[in-house]
């Protein structure tokens, strides 16, 4: 196959992307397929480029606002770029912004270019949490109360509880999360929030244990545990080593693994995920699971949660990729087929 892997975007997760990217690019490579490498900020890249920015390790925070304005670019350019390879499929190893946010998606439809992961809707349905969550309770699928803002601190105390977690609601690696302890710190983490969003959700926290669920053409795969070293599975956790622990498969009992693998299931049909994705829980003291979010286009870096939950089911990176491919291309097939 021709794949071009697209990466980068301008969303506080681009440091991320390019890991990602350069991952997925390598894993193609050794399968044997023609891949080409596109930064959406610069382009296509030859190889000395590849090189040089396939090579860079994640740093410990976010890139800044200024670095992001300097990798802006024109999704209309970058869907012209993308026609001019020819290419079978794109490879998305995007995350967060309008790479994720069906924004792209949309556009890549219009154009008619077949890509990975989950269409238009679909992806606008797993990012925006608002909404991700409401389908979630309209299928009676457990997840934490939340109330949107504007709300003052009384009304989260009463409806909520404390602590509480506050979050911009369409960001992704936990960028601007707090978790509020005090009354008076409430203003502040909404401030913190409102930077990367002007919509945040105000969020019950969920005491516990922390899980993930990977997803591949309608199976779950192997269920993870990530143990932290902070209370929350933040930015440098992630992507830092030594920030947490994951363990594949989980420590849990074959009913629980098999309660929380159904619920992911459901939360992905429920937001209509195409192909892939992963979805994270807490574990109460009660041993309830409650889903924290969905992910549709989740991170696929060397320390990634969804490699590891299908290396854990007996599938190695470079087969996931490939699979990941051959799926788009496969309901890009079955579409067609409708139609004529």
């Amino acid at each position: 196959m021709k794949i071009v892997v697209i990466f980068g975007g301008n969303s506080t997760e681009r440091d991320v992307s390019i890991a990602s990217g350069a991952q997925v690019f390598r894993a193609l490579r050794e399968r044997g397929h023609d891949v080409v490498a596109l930064d959406t900020a610069s382009g296509v890249l030859d190889r000395d480029a590849e090189q040089a920015l396939l090579t860079q390790r994640v740093k410990a925070l976010p890139p800044s606002s200024q670095e992001l304005t300097l990798a802006g670019s024109s999704l209309a350019e970058l869907v012209v770029r993308s026609r001019a390879t020819g290419a079978e499929v794109f490879f998305l190893a995007l995350h967060g912004g309008s790479g994720e946010d069906g924004t792209l998606q949309s556009l890549f439809d219009a154009a008619g270019l077949v890509y990975t992961g989950s269409g238009h809707m679909p992806s606008v349905y797993a990012m925006d949490k608002d909404v991700a969550k409401r389908l979630m309770q309209l299928d009676g699928i457990p997840t934490a109360k939340w109330l949107m803002t504007p709300c003052s601190i009384d009304e989260a105390q009463q409806q909520l509880g404390m602590p509480v977690v506050v979050k911009p609601n369409k960001q992704g690696s936990t960028v601007g999360l707090s978790i509020v302890r005090e009354p008076g710190e409430f203003a502040a983490a909404v401030a913190q929030a409102h930077v990367f969003d002007d919509e945040v959700m105000v969020e019950a926290f969920v005491p516990g244990r922390e899980f993930t669920v990977g997803i591949l053409d309608g199976r779950a795969l192997a269920v993870g545990e990530i143990v932290l070293r902070n209370e929350i599975f933040d930015y440098e956790s992630k992507y830092q080593s030594g920030g947490a622990s994951e363990v594949f498969p989980a420590d849990l009992t074959a009913e629980q693994t098999s309660v929380v693998q159904d619920l992911a299931m459901r939360v992905h049909q429920a937001l209509k995920l195409q192909d892939y994705s992963r979805i994270d829980f807490r574990m109460d003291a009660k041993g309830r699971f409650w889903c924290l979010e969905a992910n549709s286009l989740p991170g696929l870096t060397a320390t990634s949660l969804l490699p590891q939950s299908a290396a854990a089911a007996g599938i190695s990176f470079p087969e996931l990729c490939e699979r990941i491919c051959e799926l788009a291309i496969q309901r890009r097939k079955q579409k067609i087929s409708l139609y004529t």
